[in-house]
């Protein structure tokens, strides 16, 4: 059996392996939800800049979750910390389209074979729109999908052909789940490192995207 974790369980392995990858320095965008945890979980040492879509540079957590003269993408309230600014939502958009971004970290519907995301419309369901999402993945220099294995019904996310509308094609780098980390190695999905305390045969029996696993597969702590 794959362990069964809560879910708080499930995103702080998955936020504490991705956070574990992160440069110090480097302008990263976060998503919603899993992505937001990240920050929490840097290694001693290690900073980054925090970008929000709408247009802070430099972002930080605000205590004062009534304060909402400055929010992220999310609407939850943020700082502006030292060095930091806020600029116009035009000149955010240009960051992330002229690839300026190092690392976004996104959450995921489906991920499938060929570094494809969904993750921004479930057919049927009434939603606010596709917001940056898609300017994010084509502009950033690395794309990570925070996503746990499976969705709340059993139904596996790492999947061999999205069937939900893409938000990019082909541009995830590194899937990050509570069980596992896989990399788009030159159009290949390897999965690359595994938690040390799931069994490899069950999670490949479970996992309906075709893995590769590499030579050098690395078991860790997630």
């Amino acid at each position: 059996m794959l362990p069964e974790l809560s879910e708080n369980e499930a995103r702080v392995r998955i936020a504490r392996v991705i956070a574990s990858e992160l440069e110090d320095g480097a302008l990263v965008n976060l998503g919603i939800g899993i992505p937001q945890l990240v920050p929490d979980y840097l290694p001693d040492g290690v900073r980054v800049i925090l970008q929000t879509e709408n247009g802070v540079i430099n972002a930080g957590p605000n205590p004062d979750k009534n304060d909402l003269r400055v929010i992220d993408a999310g609407g939850a309230p943020v700082r502006v910390l030292p060095g930091g600014a806020i600029i116009s939502a035009e000149l955010s958009f240009a960051i992330m389209r002229g690839g300026h971004i190092d690392v976004t970290v996104l959450g995921a519907l489906e991920v499938d074979g060929e570094g494809s995301i969904a993750n921004w419309m479930i057919p049927q369901k009434r939603i606010p729109g596709m917001g940056g999402a898609m300017d994010i993945v084509a502009g950033a220099k690395k794309v990570y999908a925070a996503t746990r294995h499976f969705d709340k019904n059993g139904k596996c996310k790492l999947v061999r052909k999205c069937s939900l509308p893409l938000t990019g094609r082909g541009t995830v780098d590194v899937i990050a789940t509570e069980y596992c980390v896989v990399r788009n190695i030159y159009g290949r999905m390897v999965l690359t490192d595994i938690a040390d305390d799931v069994s490899l045969k069950e999670l490949l029996d479970r996992t309906e995207m075709k893995l590769d696993v590499s030579a050098d597969l690395v078991r860790r702590r997630f």
